[in-house]
């Protein structure tokens, strides 16, 4: 009984040590958010020690864990009915809202979720209460583009579902058939979601046949490019709850299909290294010195090495493409984007990536709105149901069906 008390403490004690981790004093919710960071660290060493036991893809047994616990937190609603369909071959999951007696055609929003291009569902509650929520709050019927994941495929996969969905979607006929008005249709998504969103919109705006384009995009906590991990907000953030930014890279060499023996050569910034040339082409769209207000650079400095390896941008041409990396993007493909909204958070790794997206975009002429979170992080706005509910996720999810609700 003696060892037993003297157990207890001990292991309080490890439990402790592992959930705690020092973090922003404006950091929104701080210990909930550090048991939330524990739990999936946990989870995700259980996952890769399944991985090195070859008995399952880590990802596999990720997902499959994050979808089992997601059904204990559903949230269902008479008002809306969800179908679910197929475009072009891609699964989707539909919310419209009900039909009102003075309303002919309402507005519309493809929605693409997060999820590290790996995980997450369409179907899952996290996705499905917001695109609920969204459907209620804008009348609006919301399209949730449920896309293949990694590693049951690699890039440009994830991309080519995304782009057929929302095309099938843009058809006259399609939205004829769903009453939809075809001057009011948003594209958006966030994190890998918001990656696929601005690299479709990007695509929508080159092609000349397509009858109907989106009026908007918004982009949450976007992921854009993967030529730069020492920017600010990664420096800043590399251990931050949630996305760390080891994790970011690993995700970014699982998406188009690398290894993982490269992810030292790209934390360094080794692939667009002085010496790349296939790179220096795209040095001048990514430079944060003169891309981020002074309140984001602070005083961190450019890590750009002399000498790297052309050989990685050989072996992985993805980390140079602007379908993957949006953020590459020359003048003229942005200056005919629409209306955009970017939502960043300063707790997080990819916050510059969002931010010199909406500085190129407003240089390019775009009216752009860029709602910055002091207290916020990674993938807060999902994170609205118990046990995972967090002021931040109301916070930012108001402040993001607000900029719908007003400018769609």
């Amino acid at each position: 009984m003696r060892a037993a008390w003297l157990l207890l403490p001990a292991l309080a004690a490890l439990s402790a040590y592992y959930v705690y981790l020092p973090l922003p004093g404006a950091v929104s919710d701080p210990w909930k958010l550090m048991l939330l960071d524990a739990t999936f660290r946990a989870v995700q060493q259980t996952c890769h020690l399944i991985h090195y036991l070859r008995l399952s893809h880590h990802l596999i047994v990720l997902n499959y864990l994050i979808c089992t616990f997601d059904k204990l937190k559903s949230v269902s609603s008479e008002d809306v009915k969800i179908t679910d369909a197929v475009f072009d071959g891609v699964e989707v999951r539909v919310f419209e809202p009900p039909a009102k007696g003075d309303e002919s055609l309402k507005r519309s929003v493809v929605y693409i979720h997060g999820g590290g291009w790996a995980l997450a569902s369409a179907r899952t509650s996290l996705y499905n209460n917001l695109c609920r929520i969204m459907a209620e709050s804008l009348n609006a019927v919301v399209v949730s583009v449920e896309y293949r994941l990694v590693p049951e495929v690699c890039f440009p996969e994830q991309y080519h579902d995304a782009l057929r969905a929302t095309k099938h979607f843009l058809q006259p006929d399609v939205l004829a058939e769903y009453s939809v008005d075809p001057n009011r249709v948003a594209i958006s998504g966030d994190s890998a979601g918001g990656n696929l969103a601005a690299a479709v919109c990007q695509q929508l705006s080159k092609d000349e046949d397509l009858p109907v384009r989106p009026k908007l995009q918004a982009l949450i906590y976007p992921v854009l490019q993967a030529f730069d991990f020492n920017t600010p907000s990664y420096q800043q953030n590399m251990n931050m709850p949630v996305l760390p930014r080891y994790v970011m890279i690993n995700y970014w060499i699982d998406y188009i299909n690398g290894n993982y023996d490269l992810a030292h050569e790209l934390l360094i910034n080794n692939h667009t290294a002085l010496n790349v040339g296939r790179a220096l082409s795209f040095r001048a769209r990514l430079n944060w010195t003169s891309l981020l207000p002074p309140s984001f650079k602070k005083n961190y400095k450019p890590v750009v090495q002399s000498t790297g390896s052309e050989a990685i941008v050989e072996r992985l041409p993805a980390l140079l493409d602007v379908r993957a990396v949006p953020l590459l993007a020359d003048d003229a493909t942005l200056a005919r984007q629409p209306r955009t909204y970017v939502l960043t958070c300063e707790n997080d790794v990819l916050r510059d990536d969002g931010a010199m997206y909406a500085a190129r975009l407003e240089r390019a002429g775009v009216p752009v709105t860029l709602d910055h979170f002091h207290d916020c992080f990674h993938g807060c706005m999902i994170f609205t149901v118990w046990p995972t509910d967090f002021s931040a996720g109301v916070q930012t999810r108001n402040s993001y069906i607000k900029w719908l609700d007003e400018n769609l």
